[in-house]
């Protein structure tokens, strides 16, 4: 954890600000506005959001419909975000567990080794009720990784949640020797709702306490804090203060603590007890041997092709948790939403993309284009890498008007500058503000992307256009 050293940003490292959420959403869709949860009208807008969430609606026609569209909580976060220059650079969906990554478009080209995957815990581990999503990727040559969990439910599974989250951790396999593993990364975020309860205190203290702020006396009985006293793996990771109250469980549209009395086949059971379910937690790998110097995968990048800086241990990166708190206006749920920001601080391994990209002369569905890359560095390249033409505001890396394959569509190489042809016929009619991205598939990212340029609307199609309105206008007389 890092001192007030952070806020210099100087030459020993830039700052980041990482924003992440989980909420548990209880098979709602998503709200009308989610601006408040996100920050998104402070003068600080985050480098990076990350939200986790858990009981995404998975019922058999919604789960079908979404494997083919994005599902409603995504698509909605892509559109929030892509007006603020945010895009999605991964997600995971298992069952009920989503887990999204948006960055802002200028740290996109630096963004490598993208990796998700999935464990399942919940019903003997068939169904995806339970379990983990992770996404684990290079930032400025340091290696993130997010999982998102939800673990066993019921105050007396205590001893399960754990064991959950140590199979979790041990079952997850990334394509990258030197971080095989959830621990072996760089920097881990682990949150969701993890169902660690308050046990011992009774139903009237609890809430007491809750009315009078006096969220420290419950500490003490939170199964998760307990339990970092005696797990080792658990010990590793570092919490902010429970400075809010708990987030679970709620009547639905009400700020009211649950209120129903659960009716069993032989009686009639108590209500749900307030706690902390919706966590946040990190943790920072402790340094590694002098021997282990490269902090990345290469980023899929063979050594013929390319050598990256040999001091990835001895780079700085340090992480200071700005705010830790959950929001109490989202009511749509029996949970709250909970957030924490950071502070990330770390010194780039790497500050120019792998391309640089730009479009030649004016551009108009009226002719052919042109367009222009040259290499930076070298890079592992091949018949499968494509350059897209993007709207700016673009919210995935999918999200393309067209695209070009960069071998097939070749019409001048030199030294330095490849020139690469684009059809007028995938060009938009109507023109507007757009960018070029250069994917590599081998990296499976965007490795770089163009300044904003205008594509002119079509003069031709204006044309006919007003031609077919006079013929029409004449018909009519």
């Amino acid at each position: 954890m890092a001192g007030n050293d952070l806020n210099k940003g100087d030459a020993d490292g830039d700052n980041f600000r990482l924003h992440l959420v989980t909420w548990n959403v209880a098979t709602a869709d998503p709200p009308a506005d989610m601006s408040s949860l996100l920050h998104l009208e402070s003068p600080k807008r985050p480098d990076v959001y990350v939200i986790g969430l858990q009981e995404v609606y998975s019922g058999p026609v919604r789960f079908l419909s979404d494997v083919v569209f994005d599902d409603p909580w995504s698509h909605f976060l892509m559109t929030t975000l892509a007006p603020w220059n945010y895009v999605k650079v991964s997600s995971i969906r298992m069952q009920g567990l989503l887990l999204l990554f948006f960055t802002k478009l200028e740290h996109l080209p630096f963004i490598r080794d993208i990796q998700s995957t999935y464990t399942r815990t919940g019903v003997f581990g068939y169904w995806g009720n339970k379990g983990g999503v992770s996404i684990r990727l290079s930032f400025y040559g340091h290696m993130l990784c997010f999982l998102n969990c939800h673990l066993a439910a019921h105050m007396k599974n205590v001893t399960e949640r754990v064991v959950e989250f140590e199979y979790i951790t041990d079952q997850q396999i990334f394509n990258c020797e030197k971080a095989q593993r959830i621990l072996d990364h760089r920097l881990v975020f682990w949150f969701g709702d993890l169902n660690f309860r308050i046990q011992d205190h009774g139903m009237h203290f609890v809430r007491t306490c809750i009315n009078n702020k006096n969220y420290s006396l419950l500490w003490s009985k939170d199964q998760l804090i307990m339990m970092k006293k005696k797990e080792k793996l658990l010990q590793e990771f570092e919490e902010g203060p429970l400075d809010f109250q708990p987030t679970y469980k709620f009547d639905l549209n009400t700020d009211i603590y649950d209120s129903r009395l659960y009716r069993t086949w032989f009686a009639f059971n108590k209500k749900r007890k307030p706690a902390w379910t919706d966590r946040i937690l990190w943790r920072l790998r402790p340094k590694a041997l002098p021997s282990d110097k490269q902090d990345e995968c290469g980023d899929g990048l063979d050594t013929n092709h390319v050598k990256e800086p040999e001091e990835a241990e001895e780079k700085l990166l340090e992480l200071r948790q700005d705010l830790y708190t959950s929001h109490m206006e989202y009511s749509i749920s029996d949970h709250k939403p909970v957030i924490a920001v950071f502070t990330l601080k770390l010194k780039k391994m790497y500050t120019t993309p792998l391309v640089h990209l730009l479009a030649e002369g004016e551009w108009s569905a009226d002719i052919d284009a042109m367009l222009l890359y040259r290499p930076l560095q070298p890079f592992p390249s091949s018949s499968w890498d494509w350059i897209g033409l993007y709207k700016v505001g673009f919210t995935s890396v999918s999200d393309y008007i067209t695209y070009t394959w960069v071998k097939d569509d070749e019409v001048a190489i030199d030294e330095e500058v490849i020139k690469v042809y684009m059809s007028k016929e995938e060009i938009p009619v109507r023109g507007g503000e757009c960018v070029l991205g250069y994917y590599c598939n081998t990296l499976q990212c965007i490795i770089g992307i163009s300044q904003p340029f205008k594509v002119h609307a079509s003069k031709v199609a204006l044309e006919e256009s007003l031609h077919q309105t006079g013929a029409t206008e004449k018909i009519q007389d």
